[in-house]
């Protein structure tokens, strides 16, 4: 594979391994185990004197091939596939760490996200500091000795706020912590954390990477020293493996994510521009905007917007409501990164669980909602906001 290769060629050849056969299309290995040809040789396997591979649970050759391209455009060493996107949150985090040690993270984090570190992880006498991730002074504040992992999201799920991450970790070089960021709302197509000094990315590729409302995956990435040191044992023995099936379909998908993303982000863009003018709304909050809180962060260290878009309304909960009710092309999901635009509450899904003090602070009002833009066609998306606006009291 040549390192010269731009994206959009890596997404398509990465990694791609071929059979005796010489498929176009990469092959699902649907196989549990491997055979060898002699007791000596599935010693010498097993000692890792020789290559190859073992059980589908450490690995197979299809996840080999998602694992290898997703590495190609994320600039990463080794990765690691797993069943959904919060197992690779997870066994990034948990990999590394143990009773006795101390996680900071960003306060805007999704649900699921907040609730390894503030919840979880103490349970195993991991302790965990909770910043407001916008200023590096507030981590700055929160080192202890026992500091050992921050974790952030950036753009963040789902009021997108902005995280320098070259600052964060610049000050977890100076203690010996290790930066893991979510790299989920960016995409790698607009950001690239290991270039900016993170240690650890990982994906829910579940969104953008499948694209398409199929599957669930995740992946962790890093370099070679940490996966071996840190993630390889965790992951072959707590088993959070994806299958060569879904390997195989986010291999599709990374295919075309040049392609969506780039509409999916005009679209957002374009609707935010829109959003901003009506009356009906209060606040919108998109990375491509000039108004964006932290502007100068996202010209640093994004190369493009976002595919999302968050959004108050006036009139709280109940417009909230009506809005989504009134869409006829967006459809109300609690996922995003689909080829289809989707709209939801977090307020009421995807961050219930907090107490309205912490949406409050995270900038979760009543009045929320988040849309994931789609692939439709721009004009036909702004005319549907527009229909459904006109249904809601200013």
């Amino acid at each position: 594979m040549s390192k010269t290769w731009r994206p959009a060629t890596q997404l398509v050849h990465g990694g791609t391994l071929r059979s005796q056969y010489g498929e176009t299309s990469e092959a699902i290995y649907l196989t549990q185990g491997f055979v060898y040809d002699s007791a000596e040789a599935a010693e010498a396997r097993f000692k890792g004197e020789t290559e190859g591979y073992i059980y589908a649970r450490y690995g197979s050759p299809t996840n080999d091939m998602f694992e290898k391209r997703m590495c190609a455009m994320e600039g990463a060493e080794e990765a690691r596939a797993t069943a959904s996107g919060m197992a690779a949150v997870a066994a990034a985090i948990l990999c590394q760490v143990k009773a006795g040690d101390h996680i900071v993270a960003a306060r805007a984090l999704f649900g699921s996200c907040r609730w390894v570190v503030e919840t979880l992880a103490p349970k195993y006498g991991i302790e965990c500091t909770l910043v407001d991730g916008r200023y590096l002074e507030n981590w700055e504040k929160a080192i202890r000795p026992n500091t050992k992992v921050f974790f952030l999201e950036s753009p963040t799920n789902p009021t997108l706020e902005v995280v320098d991450i070259a600052g964060v970790a610049k000050l977890a070089n100076q203690i010996g912590a290790k930066v893991v960021v979510d790299n989920v709302f960016a995409t790698p197509i607009f950001q690239k954390p290991l270039e900016l000094g993170a240690h650890i990315v990982v994906y829910s590729a579940t969104k953008h990477i499948d694209g398409q409302g199929r599957s669930l995956g995740g992946v962790i990435l890093s370099d070679t020293e940490w996966v071996n040191e840190h993630l390889q044992d965790y992951y072959r023995h707590t088993g959070p493996a994806m299958s060569p099936f879904t390997a195989w379909t986010l291999l599709k998908g990374l295919e075309t994510l040049p392609l969506r993303v780039k509409q999916q982000s005009e679209n957002a863009g374009k609707i935010a521009d829109f959003l901003a003018e009506q009356k009906q709304v209060a606040k919108v909050i998109y990375p491509g905007r000039k108004d964006h809180p932290q502007a100068d962060i996202v010209a640093k260290q994004m190369k493009g917007g976002s595919t999302l878009v968050a959004i108050e309304l006036k009139g709280g909960k109940e417009a909230a409501f009506a809005l989504q009710n009134a869409l006829e092309i967006v459809k109300i999901s609690n996922n995003l990164g689909d080829a289809k635009s989707l709209i939801t509450h977090p307020a009421t899904t995807t961050h219930k669980n907090l107490t309205d003090e912490a949406r409050a602070e995270l900038g979760i009002s009543p009045g929320t909602v988040r849309l994931s833009a789609g692939i439709e066609d721009t004009d036909d998306l702004i005319e549907d906001f527009a229909q459904a606006l006109s249904k809601i009291k200013a």
